[in-house]
């Protein structure tokens, strides 16, 4: 896979004759506004984890057409030419701000806000949402199961169930962000720093006349390291006493066994009470095989004796609801200075935008630490510190809440200013332990699997006035 890919015509075709459109229509160079924003969180949660700023960084620092774009447009017949001069020269000159990787996001929150040309700030939309969406999934799904898990470490395994070779890579370094210790995927170690781990497959097992021959050799190549996989033939009657005669004649350092089908809980019990009565009370067990967050808890509640988990399939694909979800909506355009907001209506209530140009604070209480909501405000405004502060509901306006004894976070950084990158991300092992912190503030209400209590992401006073008269036809 060649990492320096040029990945601009990876777009929707209809932003390409979108922006073909402005570019005749003289409105290319308008100034535009859009957000991008989801809906609901996966699988009927509390919270999701913002993944893939720097994979989006990194795409917008290396626009470019090149003659090969150029030509295959071209053949099109669609495009007018002095449209694909403009494509030749083109340079990326849009603001850009987002709320930081590894932060607890919640629906209708602005992710990522772009301002710049429209013929610019419209072309980025599908790279935006295909990046962010796919990694905060993955990010969102590890951080759930690394919960149901309760500290045991959760390595990740899905490199080969995962929807190829991108998703792969940046499904693991998701699910790192999210709460995975370590991955399979080799080539996530070699370009992000993530501990790859693993042990064998069945066939290793199957070269050898034997489990003991098979675990022996495994344990002379490996004596620092030996993790055996004994559920080739029967765990019980066959590899876990072969696993143990090795163990006791061969002393490997880190010892462990791994099954990877089964009665996880029946098993792991009668294994860890062979091992223990063997001597080897230092032998870890780690289970593998389709696992998933509510398999985890309910394994772990029956009293199995588990150490680790390696999860695949669910977590690379998110099985369970394999989309996140998230759009890039306008809400403002620019005319002589003067922002003017712009809302999408729907009857479907959840559909209806947040308009205009915004900030995003989130309140933390004081006392405890804990969050208190989010507050969309005009981007003109900010949240003071004071005794007692009124918020509302942005779908219902007879729901006030009076803050107090708070204190205020802007969560919105800049990622380009006039098309320059005046950001730098952080290390992946920065952004998981920034994840692991910020997850803490979370109350254990929102961190329910189900059903959950509703954060609150709410309106200031000003917002709310504005989006009510677009609602009602008065501005």
């Amino acid at each position: 896979m060649d990492k320096k890919m040029n990945l601009t015509m990876l777009t929707d075709f209809y932003e390409l004759t979108m922006a073909n459109g402005y570019f005749e229509t003289g409105m290319a160079d308008n100034i535009a506004y859009f957000d991008m924003f989801f809906r609901r969180v996966p699988d009927g949660g509390g919270y999701a984890i913002l993944a893939g700023i720097e994979q989006v960084v990194d795409y917008l620092k290396n626009l470019k057409f090149t003659e090969e774009d150029i030509e295959f447009l071209r053949s099109k017949n669609l495009f007018c030419e002095e449209f694909l001069e403009y494509l030749r020269n083109f340079e990326f000159t849009c603001d850009v701000w987002a709320i930081p990787e590894g932060t607890p996001i919640f629906p209708h929150e602005p992710i990522l806000t772009v301002r710049g040309p429209v013929i610019q700030a419209q072309f980025i939309e599908t790279m935006i949402l295909l990046t962010i969406n796919h990694q905060s999934l993955i990010a969102t799904k590890a951080s759930r199961i690394a919960r149901a898990a309760m500290g045991r470490p959760v390595m990740e395994f899905g490199t080969r169930r995962a929807h190829g070779g991108d998703a792969a890579i940046y499904g693991a370094r998701a699910a790192y962000i999210g709460g995975c210790a370590a991955t399979a995927c080799t080539i996530a170690d070699r370009d992000y720093g993530i501990k790859s781990t693993g042990t064998m497959a069945h066939s290793w097992v199957q070269m050898f006349p034997d489990e003991y021959t098979a675990f022996k050799k495994y344990a002379e190549i490996y004596p620092d390291n030996c993790t055996l996989l004994v559920d080739t033939y029967n765990v019980l009657k066959s590899g876990v006493p072969a696993a143990i005669k090795v163990f006791k004649e061969m002393k490997p350092k880190n010892m462990g066994i791994r099954l990877d089908s089964g009665d996880i809980a029946y098993l792991t019990k009668k294994a860890r009470k062979m091992l223990d009565e063997a001597g080897l009370q230092d032998c870890k067990i780690v289970v593998s095989n389709s696992l998933d967050e509510y398999i985890i808890r309910d394994v772990i509640l029956e009293g199995a004796c588990i150490d680790s988990f390696g999860v695949g399939e669910r977590l690379i694909t998110a099985k369970s609801q394999p989309v996140f979800g998230g759009v890039y909506k306008l809400v403002a355009l620019e005319v002589d200075g003067e922002m003017i907001p712009k809302i999408k209506i729907s009857e479907n209530i959840e559909k209806i935008t947040n308009p205009g140009f915004k900030n995003l604070y989130r309140l933390y209480d004081k006392e405890t630490g804990k969050c208190r909501g989010d507050v969309l405000t005009m981007a003109d405004e900010t949240i003071p510190e004071v005794e007692e502060y009124e918020i509302f509901d942005p779908n219902a306006v007879w729901k006030r809440t009076t803050v107090t004894n708070y204190t205020v976070r802007d969560l919105h950084v800049q990622l380009f200013d006039k098309g320059k990158c005046v950001y730098e991300s952080p290390s992946v092992d920065e952004i998981r332990e920034y994840c692991k912190e910020q997850m803490e503030t979370l109350w254990s209400e929102t961190l329910r699997f189900e059903n959950p209590q509703t954060y609150y992401v709410d309106l200031s006073q000003k917002l709310w006035d504005m989006k009510n008269e677009l609602l009602s036809g008065k501005k």
